[in-house]
């Protein structure tokens, strides 16, 4: 049976790959990556020479149906994002719907876990995590406002990406939002040189960046503290 081996990668030191999907990387016929140049990086730091093809957002009908026909000549596929595990809150969930939509492939889904921003940030915020609501990217515009009301009514621990370009806003209508008791947390750089983690309510962190606009780059996760 063919197999689609769903990867985790480093979400910053290159370090935190299991041996596990090192094996798989070297034994597949074929990986599906956002940007090859970056997983190039991994591959070259790992003497992994197995042939790249990109997949991302804006991947065309044409390169769904070379897939495809890449699955039907019985390859074996590993799928991985830039950084962390694919399929969560990234464009990769397509393959899989792409795959299951041709049950007579019979194509093996396969998870190969490691690294997840998400629950790496989790795992050091001191939230309680036992239930906690993931909400990927905010939306820019539409529904942006909804979800920060659900997020000040939530009695769950709510954690969800966001970019440079807008963590100062998000910190604002969250300090706007919420109790001042609500503690947030904004982990940057995880498992990079630069690692940080912020705590305090909404107003404190964004007073943070607002005195430090040199750390207002990298991925950022923010957490929420239940209601």
């Amino acid at each position: 049976m063919t197999k689609l081996y769903i990867v985790a990668t480093p979400i910053g030191n290159l370090e935190d790959i299991t041996y596990r999907a090192v094996r798989v990387l070297s034994e597949v016929d074929l990986i599906l990556c956002e940007d090859t140049r970056i997983t190039k990086r991994l591959l070259d730091k790992y003497g992994i020479n197995t042939p790249l093809e990109s997949y991302h957002a804006h991947t065309s009908e044409g390169k769904h149906k070379y897939i495809l026909d890449v699955v039907l000549g019985k390859k074996d596929v590993a799928l991985v994002s830039d950084a962390g595990t694919p399929t969560i809150s990234d464009p990769g969930v397509k393959i899989i719907e792409l795959v299951r939509a041709h049950p007579e492939l019979e194509v093996e889904i396969i998870t190969v876990p490691g690294a997840s921003a998400v629950t790496s940030a989790l795992s050091i915020s001191g939230l309680p995590s036992s239930e906690f609501l993931f909400l990927g990217f905010l939306p820019h515009k539409k529904g942006r406002k909804t979800l920060f009301e659900e997020i000040a009514q939530n009695k769950r621990t709510v954690a969800f990406y966001e970019s440079p370009h807008r963590i100062q806003k998000t910190l604002k209508r969250l300090e706007e939002s919420l109790d001042e008791k609500r503690e947030v947390v904004v982990a940057r750089e995880l498992t990079k040189i630069h690692e940080q983690t912020i705590r305090g309510s909404a107003r404190e962190v964004g007073l943070y960046f607002e005195s430090h606009p040199e750390k207002v780059k990298g991925e950022f996760v923010v957490i929420v503290s239940a209601r």
